[in-house]
């Protein structure tokens, strides 16, 4: 997990994840934060495991760190976070020693993790997606009945 803990200390991501806090500051829904990226990777792993998929954790936990940092630029409205956030990931992933290889099998995974079509745990892509998802503790929530997600979307139980 060097290269990941090498994320962690990149300073492009520390100032990202310092943006995603001041933009999120008075945000009354599900933030957008290390500790929500270590709930998707650690849940990512979960489900890793549980299916047998056989995907490498530095890659589980450098997609999952990096998913959403997009969401600490100005424009991510205009354009899919996910798509800026991939972006984004780029410089740091090779800063952090990963192959051309690596970097684009994460960074796919990223720009792909908020389609609303996978479902699956086959690969990253769709264990990224699912774990983002199922790592919103709605079932705790004060302000869910003012979530735009759907009921059916909220997590009203836990589960993995």
């Amino acid at each position: 997990m060097d290269r990941v803990n090498k994320i962690l200390k990149n300073h492009d991501y520390r100032k990202y994840l310092n943006e995603l806090q001041k933009i999120e500051k008075n945000r009354k829904f599900c933030r957008h934060n290390l500790s929500h990226f270590l709930d998707v990777a650690r849940i990512a792993s979960i489900i890793n495991l549980k299916t047998n998929a056989q995907i490498d954790d530095e890659h589980i936990y450098a997609a999952a760190l990096l998913h959403d940092i997009g969401r600490a630029q100005p424009n991510f409205n205009e354009t899919s976070h996910a798509a800026i956030s991939a972006k984004l990931s780029e410089k740091i992933l090779r800063d952090c020693c990963f192959s051309d290889l690596e970097i684009n099998y994460i960074l796919d995974a990223i720009i792909r993790h908020d389609d609303k079509n996978l479902n699956n745990v086959k690969n990253l892509s769709e264990i990224l997606s699912v774990a983002d998802k199922l790592s919103r503790p709605c079932y705790v929530c004060d302000v869910k009945e003012s979530c735009f997600w759907s009921l059916k979307q909220k997590n009203l139980e836990l589960k993995i």
